[in-house]
């Protein structure tokens, strides 16, 4: 059975526009939610093995090391996370502890005597998770070689299928499938950012290294399976007795159980590890995941018909 997938262009490019303008938009509204790999900072993440301070606790016990920029999270059961701009205070990671440690005792106390020697003698209350510092300097210059390795990314990418497309001449020249494939990872790309300042403004997700890892892997996978597309056109195009868009139809339909196969088993390694995962890899494999989505949709449903209007334009 085939399926009209280039006739019905204008559906799919609508629809990609619709998601590319409203990422721009969250994106100018929101902004991404740099974290501290790019602001430059500590993350301080604690346990409390006994009841959890509310937020405003924790906010006035630590007003007295006056923290420039000081966030504090819930997170899980009995878990907080701090996030403050300072990351030239010696060891203010113990301080803080200190701090909260105090504070239970103190909260010990007010029950009653028998259950302060009882938790006196327990281990510590508050247990250290993660410490992480980043000078603001060193968080600079990873956003500018995350930026400067994304660019180099596309030119590589756009060079690599202009060689290997250099015999495919008809009806259209071979370095316009990489500027095509270059598109739709712009279009992939840019959702996947447009999702993100949306977690970041509601949700509180931010954007770290890791991110960027998951970025580029989103661009190798996408122009994957792009590729795979675009080669089934190389293949088709010398023996067809379609014309131009029947036989991209034709090719498209080919490959698409294979792409849905295939995305559709990653698609299920990334969304385990973000249900069961643990919280470190959790926005990594959230990204991965959107990537690749969005990625197999643009691949059939975007690079293709891209081929076919500029040909029809020729």
């Amino acid at each position: 059975m085939s399926y009209k997938i280039i006739q019905r262009k204008k559906i799919w490019l609508i629809f990609s526009g619709c998601l590319v303008i409203t990422s721009i938009v969250f994106l100018i509204l929101w902004g991404l939610n740099f974290g501290l790999d790019f602001t430059g900072g500590s993350l301080l993440e604690i346990k409390f093995s006994k009841e959890r301070p509310a937020l405003n606790t924790a906010q006035d016990a630590l007003s007295d090391f006056n923290l420039k920029s000081l966030v504090i999270q819930h997170v899980g059961d009995q878990e907080m996370i701090l996030r403050f701009q300072d990351v030239s205070i010696k060891e203010i990671n113990k301080k803080i502890i200190q701090k909260f440690e105090d504070l239970q005792l103190q909260t010990d106390n007010s029950i009653e005597k028998d259950n302060q020697e009882q938790s006196t003698s327990t281990v510590s209350a508050v247990e250290e998770l993660r410490f992480d510092s980043v000078g603001p300097s060193i968080g600079q210059e990873l956003k500018r070689k995350s930026l400067y390795a994304i660019i180099i990314v596309l030119i590589a990418i756009v060079a690599y299928i202009a060689w290997a497309f250099r015999k495919v001449l008809i009806p259209i020249a071979s370095w316009k499938y990489g500027v095509t494939a270059v598109i739709a990872l712009f279009h992939d790309v840019i959702i996947v950012l447009g999702i993100f300042a949306f977690l970041g403004r509601f949700y509180g997700i931010e954007i770290n290294a890791p991110f960027i890892a998951a970025v580029l892997t989103i661009l190798g996978y996408s122009v994957n399976d792009t590729i795979v597309v675009f080669d089934r056109i190389r293949e088709n195009l010398p023996h067809s007795d379609e014309d131009f868009e029947n036989t991209i139809n034709t090719s498209v339909n080919q490959t698409l159980t294979r792409s849905i196969n295939t995305s559709m088993t990653t698609l299920l390694v990334l969304l385990s590890i973000c249900f069961f995962g643990g919280s470190t890899i959790r926005d990594f494999a959230l990204a991965l995941s959107i990537g690749v989505f969005i990625g197999t949709y643009s691949s059939i449903f975007l690079a293709s018909p891209i081929l076919v209007i500029w040909e029809s334009r020729k």
